[in-house]
């Protein structure tokens, strides 16, 4: 291949990086019938459950966005929820979902549940009425994932994943600038020793690789599109994948490698290496708030998406996509499987 061809075959990749090509500043100017009540402008939000990053990103974003507004909150812990709401005046604490889903103020759902959860309040909502932002992933397979966006279809509501990091303009324009990538890495790990945290269940659907690998498979894709070869290993403790690392091929030649880990010092960081150079992003999926807050960009333009009635951002089928490589990986990591296997340990020492 010549070089002008890799060249125009680079721009075309950055072109479809452009995850819906809109900047950011626009998004302030995109608002329908200036005159109408600024009630009607706002998007009353409900969350399901008092989940702690409802507490630490979303409940603030929701807040301070420009089109919407905290409604309410359904939790079994009234108390944690109604502390949880103290800064936003107004804002109700229910002590059921279904009381969440039927509250005529709501208008969209948060749902950051456990993930084996995910599917099931997302379809109730849905059927309630409700649009739905779903905190990733989105699901715990991509049959999941595509029930949950056949009802949404359906019912003519939005569904969008909760990959707020997608959103972050520093991300958005490191992305742009890679040309002729020939290979990615990316690395999401923390120590998790907390048996009773949520993450370290599996009948919850937890694990290193839903909870952050989900991030490095989908940073991937955004770079390099759809892998057509998967190798993967995983270190797994009842039932729980601790470690699990993943190689994947794309249809030019060109490779990934993605790790995520509940057992090494915290490490999070995405290197591209290029025809030209090495381009490196620390702390790529949480570096929020430096002055941009990914988390309410996110839920903006959510919220627009439900009052001008177009497409999300972040389309639902792209979440499908990524259910499947993931869905991959752990295939390509069982045991028994033809590629690299499972690596087990045996119980979990308490």
């Amino acid at each position: 291949m010549g070089r002008a061809a890799r060249g125009d075959r680079g721009r075309g990749q950055a072109q479809r990086r452009r995850h819906g090509g809109r900047d950011q500043v626009d998004q302030a100017r995109r608002r329908p019938d200036e005159g109408r009540d600024i009630a009607a402008d706002r998007i009353g939000w409900g969350i399901l459950g008092a989940a702690d990053i409802a507490r630490r990103a979303v409940l603030a974003a929701m807040h301070a966005s420009r089109n919407g507004r905290v409604v309410a909150m359904a939790s079994r812990d009234g108390a944690r929820a109604r502390e949880m709401l103290r800064p936003y005046p107004g804002a109700r604490a229910l002590d059921s979902y279904d009381a969440l889903l039927e509250d005529p103020q709501v208008e969209a759902i948060y749902n950051p549940l456990p993930n084996s959860l995910h599917r099931e309040w997302t379809l109730r909502a849905i059927a309630a009425g409700k649009h739905v932002l779903c905190e990733k992933p989105i699901a715990l397979n991509a049959g999941e994932a595509e029930e949950m966006a056949e009802a949404a279809a359906r019912a003519g509501k939005q569904l969008m994943e909760a990959f707020m990091y997608r959103f972050h303009p520093a991300m958005r324009e490191f992305v742009e600038r890679i040309r002729e990538p020939l290979h990615v890495q990316a690395t999401f790990a923390f120590p998790l020793k907390d048996t009773n945290d949520i993450r370290m269940q599996a009948p919850l659907g937890g694990g290193a690789l839903l909870d952050v690998g989900s991030y490095c498979v989908s940073v991937t894709r955004w770079i390099l599109g759809e892998p057509v070869e998967v190798a993967a290993h995983a270190t797994v403790e009842d039932g729980i994948d601790l470690t699990t690392g993943g190689l994947l091929t794309f249809a030019r030649g060109e490779t990934a490698s993605v790790w995520a880990s509940f057992e090494s010092p915290n490490e999070q960081e995405l290197k591209v290496v290029t025809r030209r150079d090495v381009m490196s992003r620390p702390r790529p999926f949480t570096s929020y708030r430096d002055p941009h807050d990914p988390y309410q960009l996110m839920v903006e333009s959510f919220g627009d998406s439900i009052l001008q009635g177009k497409p999300v951002e972040l389309p639902i089928g792209e979440s499908i996509a990524n259910m499947r490589v993931l869905d991959r990986i752990r295939g390509a990591s069982a045991p028994g499987s033809e590629g690299p296997r499972a690596r087990g340990r045996g119980p979990r020492r308490r």
